[in-house]
């Protein structure tokens, strides 16, 4: 009797391996962006360094993304 055995490679997801390349672009784009360094930026500070520039902790965002999202 015959033994016979296959293996074969393992299906790559095309679709997947497509989309999860496109956010990781876009990750990239997000990191590097001028809006992004500034979030980082007033993070960084502390809550008596933002408060001097009239900002709470939790409206950095806000404050950032003000002229592009109405939040």
């Amino acid at each position: 009797m015959a033994h016979i055995t296959h293996e074969s490679a393992p299906r790559r997801n095309v679709l997947a391996d497509m989309f999860n390349g496109m956010m990781e672009g876009l990750a990239r784009i997000a990191e590097s962006s001028h809006r992004m360094k500034e979030l980082e930026r007033l993070q960084a500070m502390s809550d008596e360094q933002l408060a001097k520039r009239g900002l709470k902790r939790e409206d950095i965002a806000r404050h950032v993304f003000r002229d592009v999202m109405y939040v």
